[in-house]
C-alpha cells in the first residue's frame, strides 16, 4: 500500500522477518503463562494469598480471588528467553550483562511483591524497595562498560552518560533519575490494577509496542523481549479477564512495570532525541495521566499522595455506571491510540 511508505520504509521481507523471531517468543510465554496460571491459582489458594474484598472499599470484586499471578508471568517470560534468545544470538551471547540484571531484578521484584500480597507493607517500605530496584539494575553493565543496557539514557534528556566519564554526573544525576524514573513506571502500573484485566492488558499494548518500535529500530534482542513481555500477558489475560480467575497482585503489575521502564530506555538508544523524549509517555501514557490526576488531586485536597482511594480512572469510569468489561476497553482504546501515535511518529520524525 503506497500510503503506508512512510511507516514501511524498508522492504516487506525484511520487516516480516524482523518480527519472526520477537512472534516465536511471544507465544512461547503466551503458552507457559496460559497453562501455568491455573497451578499457580491453587498454590496462592494453599498459602492464602487472596484478595479479599471486605479488606477495604476500593475492591470491586465480591468474593475473595487469589493473587500471584505474577509468578506466572514471570515464569512465561524467563522461559520463553531461555528457549528463543540461544537460537536467535547463536553466535553471539544471548543473555548480556544488562537482561540478566534485568530478570534477576525482576524475580525479586515478583517475591517482595508476592510477600507484600501476604503481609500489606507499607506504602514506604514498597516505594524504598522499587527504587533499590532502579538502583541495582544500574549495577549491571554492558560489554562497553557503560551503566545498564551498554549505554545508559537520563530518561526525558536522552543524554548518554558513560560510567567510565563524568562519574560525578552519573552518581548524583544519572542513577537517581533512573531510578526515579523506573519507580514512578512501575508504581502506576500497580495503581491501574483495580480493575479485572486492566493492568494486564495495558502492560501487553506498551510491550507490543515497544516490540514493534525495536523492530523498525534494529534492535532485535529487545524486540524479543518485549514480545516475550506482551506473549505472557495475553496468556494471563485469559486468566484475569473479566470475571477474573486470578490477579497478577504486587509483583506481576509492578514486574511489567520494571522490565518495561527498562525496555523503554533501551528503545530511545536509537532514537532521535526530540521522540525519544515523549516515547514513555505515550507508551505508558493511560498509568502516567491516571497517576498525575490523582496525586495532583490528593495535594489539591491536602491528603497525603500515598494515601489510597477511589478516584482512578477505572473508579471513575465504573461511577459513571460503565462495567468492568466496558471500563477497561475504554482504557485499552486510549493506550492503543497513544500508541499507534508514538509508532507513526518514531517512523516519521525518530531517525537518529
Amino acid at each position: 500500500m503506497p500510503g503506508l511508505n512512510f511507516l514501511l520504509d524498508v522492504k516487506a521481507p525484511e520487516v516480516m522477518g524482523g518480527f519472526r523471531w520477537p512472534m516465536l517468543a511471544g507465544l512461547v510465554a503466551l503458552i507457559v503463562s496460559w497453562f501455568l496460571t491455573p497451578y499457580v491459582k491453587r498454590f496462592a489458594i494453599a498459602k492464602g494469598a487472596m484478595d479479599d474484598p471486605k479488606l477495604d472499599d476500593r475492591r470491586v470484586h465480591k468474593e475473595p480471588i487469589p493473587r500471584w499471578g505474577g509468578l506466572a508471568i514471570y515464569a512465561g517470560i524467563v522461559l520463553s528467553l531461555l528457549i528463543v534468545l540461544p537460537f536467535a544470538f547463536p553466535k553471539t551471547t544471548p543473555f548480556p550483562n544488562y537482561l540478566i540484571g534485568m530478570l534477576l531484578v525482576g524475580a525479586a521484584v515478583v517475591v517482595v511483591g508476592a510477600l507484600d500480597d501476604l503481609y500489606q507493607y507499607p506504602a514506604k517500605v514498597q516505594a524504598l524497595f522499587l527504587l533499590a530496584a532502579g538502583v541495582a539494575i544500574q549495577l549491571f553493565r554492558g560489554a562497553s562498560g557503560h551503566v545498564m543496557i551498554g549505554s545508559f539514557v537520563i530518561p526525558f534528556t536522552h543524554t548518554l552518560v558513560p560510567l567510565s566519564s563524568t562519574r560525578e554526573l552519573t552518581i548524583f544525576l544519572a542513577v537517581p533519575l533512573t531510578a526515579i524514573y523506573i519507580f514512578v513506571v512501575a508504581k502506576t502500573m500497580d495503581t491501574i490494577d483495580g480493575v479485572d484485566g486492566l493492568a494486564s492488558g495495558i502492560a501487553a499494548i506498551a510491550a507490543a509496542t515497544l516490540m514493534v518500535i525495536s523492530v523498525y529500530g534494529a534492535q532485535p534482542r529487545v524486540a524479543i523481549v518485549a514480545a516475550a513481555i506482551t506473549g505472557s500477558a495475553v496468556g494471563f489475560l485469559r486468566h484475569n479477564y473479566n470475571p477474573a480467575k486470578i490477579f497478577m497482585g504486587t509483583g506481576g503489575a509492578q514486574l511489567f512495570g520494571f522490565l518495561l521502564a527498562c525496555l523503554s530506555i533501551v528503545g530511545a538508544l536509537k532514537t532521535a532525541a526530540a521522540v525519544a523524549i515523549i516515547v514513555p509517555i505515550f507508551v505508558f501514557g493511560v498509568p502516567i495521566i491516571d497517576a498525575a490526576i490523582v496525586v495532583i488531586r490528593r495535594v489539591l485536597s491536602g491528603q497525603p499522595i500515598t494515601q489510597a482511594d477511589k478516584q482512578h480512572l477505572h473508579h471513575q469510569l465504573l461511577n459513571k455506571g460503565l462495567s468492568q468489561r466496558q471500563t477497561v476497553w475504554v482504557l485499552y482504546s486510549a493506550a492503543l491510540l497513544l500508541c499507534i501515535l508514538i509508532i507513526v511518529v518514531v517512523r516519521v520524525y525518530g531517525k537518529s
